[in-house]
Order: C-alpha cells, then sequence, then structure tokens
C-alpha cells in the first residue's frame, strides 16, 4: 500500500492527472482506511491544516522556521494540476529547502491522531474514468462489504485452549499463565469483558457448563476451579484434584464433567460433592480427549499411547479397549445419529468405529497426511480437522470425501470449537491468535453418496467460501465469462466468416 510519503500534497495546481493507475488505487485505499480508522482526538497539531497546506516556493535561501502561514483548504481534488515539476520536487527533498521541510511536516500530521480537520476527507469524489475502473470498483465494495465473522484477537501470551458460551456471543480464551479472557465477539469488533487468574501453571482446557453458569478449567498445577459467570467469583476448587498434570476435561452436563491427566487417569466428578465419584486407571500415558454421547452412559478416552478406551459410567469400570495402535490416537467426533465414532490419529489417519464396537476399527481413510490433532463436528456427516500444518480441512463423514480448506493460520493450530447453532467456527495457534470463520455453508452441503466420482486432489486443495485464499479455477472461470460475453452474437458483428 501507499504511504502519504510516497505522493505530494495536493494544491491549487497538481500532478495527479500524471498518476499511473497503481497509484490512484493506492490513494483510495489510504483514504478509504483513513476514514475506516478516523477517531475523535484534539487537534492541536492541525493549526496548520491537515491535507491542504500547499508547498511553498523554494527561492533558494530560504528555510523553514515553523512560522509561514499555510493555508488549510481541506478539499482534495485528483484532478488538480501541479505547478512544480517531478524535478523540482525532488532538488526540494536534496536540498532540504522549505518545501521539503514542508513536506516533513506534513508527514508528521498524517501520523498524529485524527482530528476535527480530517472530517471533510470523508467524502471522496470519483471522476468518471475511477468509476469505471473495475479494479478501483473492487476496492471499495471490499473495503464497505460487511464482515461475516468477527475480527482476529490477538494475545501476548500462548492460548491453549479456546470455547464458546452455549447461550452468549462470549468466548473463553485460557492461556499458558494461567489467566482466562473472556470476549464478547461481534462481526464489527471484539470487547474483552474481564481476565480471570484461575492456575498458578499453564491453564490447559476450559469449559462451559451445559447451561452456561459455570467455567470449568484445568491445569497442570494439578488443580480444576469452578467460576461462576454472573458473580465472577471461585464457586468451587478442586485442589490437587490428580497425582499428575491434568491434560483434558469434559462436561456431561449441568452437574458432571470428566478429567484425564498426563498419567492415563481418567476421574469424574459432582459440583454437588467435594471428590471424585470414581478414577480409574487403565493408561499409562497421557489422555487427549475425553468424550460421551447424548446418552452419558459410556465415556471414551483417547491416549497418547495408542489406545480407545471405553468406560461404562453406571457400573463404575471399563467397558472395553481398543487394539493398540502405532500413533497418537489424538481426537475424535461422534457422527451419523450417534451411530460412528471417527478418531483422529498423528499419521493423519481418520478411523472409524461402529457406536458400541470399540474394539478395532470398521473403516480407515489415509486423510490429509498431516498429524491430526484436533477434530470438531460442524454438521451430524461433517467434521472440521486441523494439525502442524495450519490449514482447517472439512470432511465429510461415511463415505469419507475432503471438502476443501476451511481456513489457514501461519502456524499450527492449538485449539478449535464451535458456537451452538454451527454456523461460527473459531480457531487458534501457535501465533497467539484467535480466527472466526463463518462456516454456515455447510447447511447446504448434499449428502454425497458412495462409489461418486470425485477428485480426491482437488478436493484436498480446493478453498471454501471461508477460506481467506481463492481457488485458481474460480480466475480462470471469470475469465472465460468474460469471452464468452464478448462472443455474444447479441452484442456485435460476428467474426465469422
Amino acid at each position: 500500500m501507499h504511504t502519504h510519503n510516497q505522493f505530494k500534497t495536493p494544491s491549487d495546481e497538481d500532478e495527479l492527472d500524471d498518476l499511473d493507475e497503481d497509484m490512484v488505487v493506492g490513494v483510495i485505499a489510504e483514504i478509504e482506511q483513513e476514514v475506516l480508522n478516523e477517531s475523535d482526538s484534539d487537534n492541536d497539531e492541525y493549526d496548520l491544516g491537515y491535507m491542504g497546506a500547499p508547498v511553498p516556493e523554494n527561492d533558494g535561501d530560504s528555510s523553514n522556521d515553523g512560522n509561514e502561514s499555510i493555508s488549510s483548504d481541506d478539499s482534495f481534488d485528483p484532478n488538480a494540476a501541479d505547478s512544480d515539476s517531478d524535478d523540482s520536487m525532488q532538488e526540494d527533498a536534496a536540498s532540504g529547502t522549505a518545501g521539503g521541510a514542508t513536506s516533513a511536516k506534513r508527514r508528521k500530521d498524517d501520523d498524529a491522531p485524527s482530528g476535527t480537520k480530517r472530517e471533510s476527507e470523508a467524502t471522496f469524489d470519483l471522476d468518471d474514468e475511477d468509476e469505471t475502473d473495475e479494479t478501483v470498483r473492487a476496492i471499495i465494495a471490499a473495503i464497505k462489504k460487511p464482515r461475516s465473522a468477527p475480527p482476529e484477537i490477538k494475545l501476548e501470551d500462548f492460548i491453549t485452549d479456546i470455547c464458546f458460551h452455549p447461550n452468549r456471543d462470549i468466548i473463553a480464551l485460557a492461556t499458558i499463565i494461567g489467566d482466562v479472557h473472556l470476549y464478547e465477539y461481534d462481526n464489527e469488533a471484539n470487547k474483552l469483558l474481564r481476565t480471570i487468574e484461575v492456575h498458578s501453571k499453564a491453564c490447559r482446557d476450559v469449559e462451559f457448563t451445559e447451561d452456561g453458569r459455570y467455567l470449568i478449567t484445568c491445569s497442570k498445577d494439578k488443580c480444576v476451579m469452578v467460576t461462576d459467570m454472573e458473580t465472577e467469583k471461585l464457586k468451587k476448587l478442586y485442589e490437587t484434584a490428580h497425582d499428575d498434570a491434568i491434560n483434558t476435561l469434559h462436561v456431561l452436563d449441568e452437574n458432571l464433567f470428566a478429567t484425564g491427566d498426563d498419567a492415563g487417569t481418567v476421574k469424574l466428578w459432582d459440583l454437588r460433592t467435594k471428590n471424585s465419584i470414581f478414577e480409574l486407571k487403565e493408561l499409562e500415558d497421557q489422555i487427549t480427549q475425553l468424550i460421551t454421547n447424548d446418552q452419558n452412559k459410556l465415556l471414551l478416552a483417547t491416549s497418547a499411547d495408542g489406545y480407545l478406551t471405553t468406560f461404562n459410567i453406571g457400573a463404575r469400570k471399563m467397558y472395553v479397549q481398543s487394539e493398540p495402535y502405532e500413533e497418537e490416537l489424538s481426537c475424535m467426533g461422534i457422527y451419523r445419529s450417534d451411530s460412528k465414532l471417527v478418531v483422529g490419529t498423528s499419521k493423519g489417519r481418520l478411523y472409524t468405529y461402529n457406536w458400541g464396537q470399540f474394539g478395532y476399527h470398521c473403516d480407515m481413510y489415509p486423510g490429509i497426511k498431516s498429524p491430526i490433532s484436533l477434530m470438531i463436528p460442524i454438521t451430524d456427516r461433517i467434521a472440521c480437522v486441523a494439525g502442524e500444518d495450519g490449514n482447517i480441512r472439512a470432511c465429510h463423514i461415511a463415505p469419507y470425501r475432503n471438502l476443501g480448506v476451511v481456513g489457514q493460520h501461519n502456524m499450527p493450530i492449538e485449539s478449535l470449537d464451535v458456537n451452538t447453532n454451527g454456523e461460527l467456527l473459531a480457531s487458534s495457534s501457535h501465533n497467539n491468535d484467535v480466527r472466526f470463520w463463518n462456516v454456515k455453508y455447510f447447511e447446504d452441503f448434499g449428502d454425497i453418496k458412495y462409489n461418486e466420482k470425485h477428485n480426491a486432489y482437488k478436493e484436498k486443495r480446493h478453498n471454501l467460501p471461508s477460506s481467506k485464499c481463492t481457488n485458481t479455477s474460480d480466475f480462470f472461470a471469470d475469465l472465460t465469462k468474460e469471452d464468452a460475453d464478448d462472443d455474444d452474437p447479441g452484442a456485435g458483428p460476428s467474426n465469422t466468416a
């Protein structure tokens, strides 16, 4: 983008007629950005005017002492002509004359806060040639286009987990220093509501209860804390809830939740009691995720040592444990009306189990050939997976299909969550940022049939509407459309003999 330092301030006679098309685009984009970023502030620095100050003539021996009388004409005419030539402007900059000093003063004012003098810049009239330029119109349309998702949230500390509130437009961000930030999100702007200091070490998981009344967090400090959302006060503290650092938790309903630690221990808790309901240790490595279905009869756990373990909640014992896999089982989701369980692995594979038959998978999909560490169900048949490559990909479940890229980060993705209505997906990465993606378009996806022809190579690289990248095929499709319009017989004489 062009800056103010790269073009002259217009005066009564400016040379903007000689600017090329790229410079016009840069000027328009800069001015539109300034209009969007206007804010009220003191205007003491604008006694001499903002954009209307003409460049004094260089007489060769004058100097700028800051006391010259400068006009403050706020108008901006892109079609005006300039009496000074390019050569004279270069000479002024090299010799440090009054014209150069005035330009320096003008650049300093550009960096100052917005004042009342700049309000007149809100109106920018384009001439006929600019109005017909497709590039200029596209830039202005992009600036005025309403956002379909909230803007990015950036923190100073590493974000370990995120969670949407079930009833309100609030998202909780857990950090590596043990704090939880509560943000109210909106398509226009995000607002920090409060920061809760809950743990002395990294907060590894954060979840809201189903009714949204309480916020439950677990940490590397082996504690579980329950915070009241209304009073912002600590409701319950389970000190030394585990003998090892707690890695994950899962909320079953308004009162029940489960936790898993780095040593393979799983515990079930009730907010109405002081101690855990039961404790089982059937694994030797870190519990990566816990999950249940709506009936809450079985609690499933994946672990870093390659096991899928199922616990019978009512009987308080292990139900079944899968055959060992030579890879880490990192995440899972339930699909197809609770009839299918899908597990993601560190080798990028997706294993499918029939519900209740968790001893060995019934189907395997090679996946994206990149480690999958996160999975979140979007619909009953569509899942979003993410991992170390920084891409969020959508997959159709049974039959498996790569639907395309939902969004991107510059670094590995740490956490995923979707809001209650399933329209907004949030993701955090190792870059300490949270990005939002509008995935409402998945509601219109039709069911995919078995043995249906498809191009796996294109599907893997296809960018969905929420992605920040565009598809090459879309660009050439526009060119084809333009060529078809040019060849329309009704538009003019035919070129055929």
